[in-house]
């Protein structure tokens, strides 16, 4: 992008950030803001950063992998770090619920954050587990090419967690669209927030069992023939994806999983989107000019639409203030 370009867009995005606050302090909780830190910790932010360029630069899958841990998170009570909290007697860990189970990954990335981030701050815990996934989602985009944006901060993190939310509220790589506007809907994002926010399949893997259906039983007017005919034996894959086996092989989500780009969009109007999920949003109906628009003109506005969607989900019921609490170690609640 242009620095023409670049200044617009970062212009936009503080002008959102600014009414994101407004409306967080008009609801009567404390705002968000991209200064939280600043002046408690300032060295936060750079810390998170270092970690999670390590971490995708040795592993360029766990870039898609830290931005699906905080969608999931904010899917479920909220962005309050709920989605990190190991199984107790009195934690329904949501690490094992359906979407998550052997599937969610890069919880070590997030405890050596939290160390790092400690270790910044003093040696004390400034910064929440909640603020560290968000940060880490925006920090993993831009490592992999993608947009930037003002995260904003001051989140706290939940003392709870419920597998059986996660269960109903995490959206479905077999939803259609109307389900898949409903689940959005229910977390306060729109239809174009949908659109912009399934652009994060650009980057990443998914495992066969959740598009085996597709490329053997869906019908040429909603599946490419010769897509579905190559990811049945997808060179990035070690087996095929027939029934009953290769339930954790891998399919990239597009052509090009460690570039954040809008080939994502292209795809989906070539009929060759990997989840049904992903099809449903070009198939004749409400999100199809959407998803044109966003695979055209170089995937500008696919890129603040997203960074803008990304805010948004952000602010997804945060607890501040009073509420929830600052975790010492992010995968349990403090004695």
């Amino acid at each position: 992008m242009a620095n023409s370009h670049r200044a617009i867009f970062f212009t936009i995005l503080l002008l959102l950030a600014v009414a994101a606050a407004a409306t967080a302090s008009s609801a009567g909780f404390s705002p968000l803001s991209p200064y939280y830190y600043s002046k408690i910790c300032p060295k936060a932010l750079p810390a998170i950063r270092r970690v999670v360029e390590a971490a995708v630069s040795g592993e360029r899958r766990m870039g898609a992998s830290l931005l699906r841990l905080h969608f999931h998170d904010c899917f479920v009570q909220g962005c309050d770090g709920s989605i990190l909290l190991d199984a107790t007697p009195t934690i329904d860990s949501e690490k094992t619920a359906l979407p998550n189970n052997n599937s969610a990954r890069g919880f070590e990335v997030i405890d050596m954050i939290k160390a790092e981030v400690d270790k910044a701050c003093g040696g004390k815990p400034v910064v929440s587990c909640a603020d560290i996934l968000a940060v880490a989602a925006r920090d993993s985009v831009v490592a992999l090419g993608g947009p930037s944006w003002e995260v904003q901060l001051g989140r706290r993190d939940s003392t709870s967690a419920s597998r059986t939310t996660a269960n109903n509220d995490i959206p479905s790589p077999f939803m259609d669209l109307p389900a898949l506007k409903s689940s959005f809907q229910k977390q306060g994002l729109n239809e174009r927030d949908l659109v912009a926010l399934s652009g994060g399949h650009t980057i990443g893997f998914s495992q066969c069992q959740f598009f085996r259906n597709r490329i053997f039983n869906e019908t040429a007017d909603n599946i490419d023939a010769e897509f579905a005919r190559e990811r049945r034996f997808a060179r990035e894959r070690r087996a095929s994806c027939f029934a009953g086996s290769g339930d954790a092989n891998l399919g990239s989500l597009d052509g090009s999983p460690a570039r954040f780009d809008g080939s994502y969009f292209k795809n989906l109007v070539e009929k060759k989107g990997l989840l049904h999920s992903d099809q449903a949003l070009f198939a004749g109906g409400s999100t199809d000019s959407v998803v044109k628009g966003y695979g055209s003109n170089n995937g500008r506005s696919f890129w603040f639409d997203f960074a803008s969607s990304m805010v948004k989900m952000g602010n997804i019921k945060p607890l501040t203030g009073n509420r929830g609490q600052i975790r010492v170690n992010c995968r349990k609640v403090n004695a």
